[in-house]
């Protein structure tokens, strides 16, 4: 995995972001109730405060919850709820060191039908239904992992030409594109009730 992704809109994390399976895992983990560009900014975050230039499931594994959960409050914090986006992204690594030796990449590499891709990103602590067919999708879309299968399982997230999340962020344009996305289906839950 190395490639460009504009998902942080900063050069430095969104390197990170492309050449990390872990952090691109982490990034979709923190994409909640926060803005986009501020979860994707995480890792890098993480990563500098930690002293690394990448993240290391093994070593995230075994931090010391309560400091971990420091190093993510520090200003500016990493998250909204720092003590909380903590301990998930531990739990996260701790899956990954016990199920595929620490490897992030492992979670699709060699994945041939897009079912059981699904499959194993929604077993990722933190990981439901939507939030894995999205990560389903920026693989497929962006870092070329596409086994068989792999838009119908990503469900509306996979459509090519669809600005409807971070799968969908190339750029400046395409992040207005699936901002507008965003805020259209908000209002469109509100008038509903």
């Amino acid at each position: 995995m190395d490639v460009t992704l504009h998902l942080a809109q900063e050069p430095e994390a969104d390197e990170l972001l492309g050449r990390s399976p872990l952090a691109a895992l982490v990034g979709m983990l923190l994409d909640q109730q926060v803005p986009m560009e501020w979860a994707f900014k995480g890792p890098r975050t993480i990563a500098d405060r930690l002293g690394a230039e990448d993240l290391d499931a093994h070593e995230i594994a075994v931090q010391d919850p309560e400091a971990f959960a420091a190093l993510l409050s520090d200003k500016p914090a990493v998250h909204r709820y720092p003590g909380s986006m903590a301990k998930r992204i531990q739990q996260l690594c701790q899956y990954l060191v016990e199920h595929y030796d620490g490897n992030a990449e492992l979670v699709w590499k060699g994945v041939s039908d897009g079912r059981e891709l699904l499959r194993r990103l929604e077993e990722l602590p933190g990981f439901g239904k939507q939030k894995a067919q999205i990560f389903l999708a920026l693989l497929g879309k962006q870092l070329g992992v596409t086994p068989k299968g792999w838009r119908e399982a990503a469900g509306a997230y996979g459509e090519a030409g669809s600005y409807r999340s971070v799968a969908d962020i190339t750029g400046a344009e395409s992040l207005g594109k699936v901002r507008a996305y965003k805020q259209e289906m908000k209002a469109a839950k509100r008038s509903a009730k």
